[in-house]
């Protein structure tokens, strides 16, 4: 049997002359670039929308719950006084003993000072309330009584 002694290169030279035209194909052309520009573009102007109305959503969420931890704190205040604080002696009356009340065992939240809503503004608490025995809010997002959305305002027993 006769070995055939140019197969052996031949081999080699077409797998050099592959990887050459390989190397001339490197990086992403023009077209390629763009369609996915185009690509991300899509994406983001379908989800961007979604993400964002999920962040007002935890807002309220976050108002609802501390709007939940002031009337557990108001409650147990109620039951140590025997009423809430008025609205002249405010939420602060959580943290601080009114002059002339009897039976104060706070402070009833653990913080130092009052938190604010999710977005920056105090809660609007007065007693006696209009519906309940008292009345406690957060403006929601627009700030101002009334809205819609999340720019509703966010009320204690409802």
């Amino acid at each position: 049997m006769k070995k055939n002694k140019t197969f052996i290169p031949k081999i080699i030279h077409l797998i050099f002359r592959k990887q050459k035209n390989q190397n001339l194909k490197k990086g992403f052309s023009l077209l390629e670039a763009l369609v996915v520009l185009v690509i991300f573009a899509l994406i983001a102007g379908i989800a961007g929308p979604r993400l964002l109305s999920q962040l007002g959503g935890a807002k309220v969420k976050a108002a609802k719950i501390q709007i939940s931890q002031f009337m557990t704190a108001l409650d147990v205040y109620s039951l140590d006084v025997g009423s809430y604080p008025s609205t002249d002696q405010g939420l602060s009356a959580l943290l601080t003993a009114p002059s002339g009340v009897d039976g104060w065992n706070g402070p009833y939240l653990g913080k130092l000072s009052l938190p604010q809503d999710p977005w920056g503004v105090d809660y609007v608490y007065s007693f006696p309330g209009k519906k309940f025995d008292y009345d406690l809010m957060s403006l929601g997002e627009d700030k101002t009584i009334g809205g819609e959305g999340s720019a509703a305002d966010i009320h204690a027993n409802e």
